[in-house]
């Protein structure tokens, strides 16, 4: 489990992802705290893309 210290970071990492940033657009230093928040929620948004979900007509 990551512990994110800062909310405000990690969104803006959510939403670099969302606007299309690569992860180089990561304004923190490599290793620090607010990198890892960063990071957290820039691949957030992607794992939840990644989720498969039932497709239409298909039996649960």
């Amino acid at each position: 489990m990551t512990v994110v210290a800062s909310n405000k970071i990690w969104l803006e990492g959510s939403t670099a992802r969302t606007d299309g940033l690569p992860v180089s657009a990561n304004p923190y230093p490599a290793g620090s705290q607010e990198s890892a928040d960063w990071l957290e929620g820039y691949t957030t948004v992607e794992a939840e893309q990644l989720v498969a979900s039932p497709d239409a007509g298909e039996n649960l």
